[in-house]
């Protein structure tokens, strides 16, 4: 296989920018009432599916089980609609992934449906995580990252 650009190395300061997006969104999911940080992997893990990521993929399975989540969740996520596993909040959260990660138009009704459920400040930060994910596997399906050399901490 021919290498590919090192990014980080030759746009230190765009990914500073990204990696600073993923600090941020940490954060809120950490301290939200609603949001949280496993929901945040299963995002990232359901939206990195959707875009065939193979390297974002294995990195957000690794973060998941780390956190505690099951293989039984992890493999069910692509099938979540006809599985039992997920709670009302991820079942919402996994719907408006994939609805905005497959461009698709966002009505009135859909988006007062979702602030119903999150509150606005949980569709801003939900609505950003999965922007911030859809960046990150375009970046790594061009430059193509070794998939299996991610190390969580």
């Amino acid at each position: 296989m021919t290498s590919r650009a090192d990014y980080f190395n030759l746009a230190p300061q765009a990914m500073q920018i990204l990696l600073q997006q993923e600090d941020y969104l940490r954060a809120q999911f950490n301290s939200s009432e609603i949001l949280n940080i496993k929901l945040w992997e299963l995002v990232k893990l359901r939206v990195s599916q959707i875009n065939q990521c193979a390297f974002c993929i294995d990195m957000h399975s690794k973060d998941a089980l780390n956190l505690g989540e099951t293989n039984e969740r992890i493999l069910g996520l692509n099938a979540w609609r006809d599985m039992p596993h997920y709670s009302d909040l991820e079942r919402t959260a996994l719907d408006w992934a994939e609805h905005l990660t497959r461009g698709q138009p966002v009505n009135d009704q859909r988006y007062q449906d979702l602030v119903r459920v999150l509150g606005e400040k949980g569709v801003v930060d939900l609505t950003l995580a999965i922007n911030a994910i859809n960046s990150w596997n375009r970046v790594a399906k061009t430059f193509k990252p070794e998939v299996g050399s991610y190390k969580p901490n």
